[in-house]
């Protein structure tokens, strides 16, 4: 029997403009102005930026047991929201590899991006999900 992973964030409203979550030793400010602002990221950035980090994560650690050499990685995500009912409509990925492997050994890693995130399993079924991985 395996043990699940509990995860927990706090969030509190600083006031109309912005709150702040925390997580173990971290905090962000949060963008929960109406009007919006551009120095926090909104609810849906903070989606797609967990699905960036869920991608990096996931490459950082298949890379050591693939024995993958990787000198760089980026990840750029877009998304469309749609307004009636309001979701994530649809959700693009890119993500450009700085390595020398062969292209069989990228489609490999991509693979493994699909199948073993957290965040991106979580979000592949309720929204068109869809991206490339290509050496950068």
């Amino acid at each position: 029997m395996s043990s699940k992973m509990t995860f927990r964030v706090i969030a509190n409203r600083v006031d109309a403009h912005g709150s702040t979550v925390n997580c173990k030793d971290a905090s962000l400010v949060i963008d929960t102005d109406l009007q919006g602002r551009a120095d926090a990221f909104n609810p849906a950035e903070l989606l797609m930026g967990a699905l960036a980090a869920c991608i990096i994560k996931g490459i950082e650690r298949v890379t050591p047991i693939l024995k993958f050499d990787l000198e760089g990685l980026e990840v750029e995500i877009h998304g469309v929201r749609q307004d009636t009912p309001p979701k994530m409509e649809s959700i693009q990925y890119s993500i450009r590899v700085k390595t020398e492997e062969s292209d069989h050994r990228l489609a490999l890693l991509h693979d493994n991006v699909r199948k073993f995130g957290t965040v991106f399993n979580t979000i592949a079924p309720g929204t068109e999900l869809t991206g490339t991985l290509v050496r950068a």
